[in-house]
């Protein structure tokens, strides 16, 4: 499975962006696919994921309310909407894929080239 990850850029505080992700590579992608982002200094985090086989999604508290995560199966697309956008979020946001309903890194099996997001003060 290959992931495509588009939309990162360059954006005020309290401003919006749209993370695109693709995946290509097999017939059938795999259930979870999902978020993660990474600072300078920092371990990589988890930002929410949806499945694709029951609808389920899960989103890491520092970003409720302001992100949201949906997902295009025909496209085997997920998109993360993130508004009202903080200094802190400054990262780069990958985009990952896997079957388990997990949290960690490690419970993906691929993973998307990252794509930067910075949000100035």
């Amino acid at each position: 499975v290959q992931l495509q990850a588009s939309g990162g850029g360059l954006v005020q505080a309290g401003g919006s962006l749209k993370l695109s992700c693709a995946a290509s590579g097999r017939t059938l992608s795999p259930n979870i696919m999902g978020w993660f982002r990474q600072a300078p200094g920092k371990e990589r985090e988890f930002v929410a994921y949806f499945s694709r086989n029951t609808g389920r999604t899960s989103s890491a508290d520092p970003v409720k309310g302001r992100f949201a995560i949906s997902r295009d199966n025909a496209e085997n697309t997920v998109y993360l909407q993130m508004n009202n956008l903080k200094p802190e979020d400054t990262a780069i946001y990958y985009c990952a894929a896997g079957n388990s309903y997990a949290r960690v890194a490690r419970a993906y099996d691929y993973w998307g080239q990252g794509t930067q997001v910075t949000v100035s003060s």
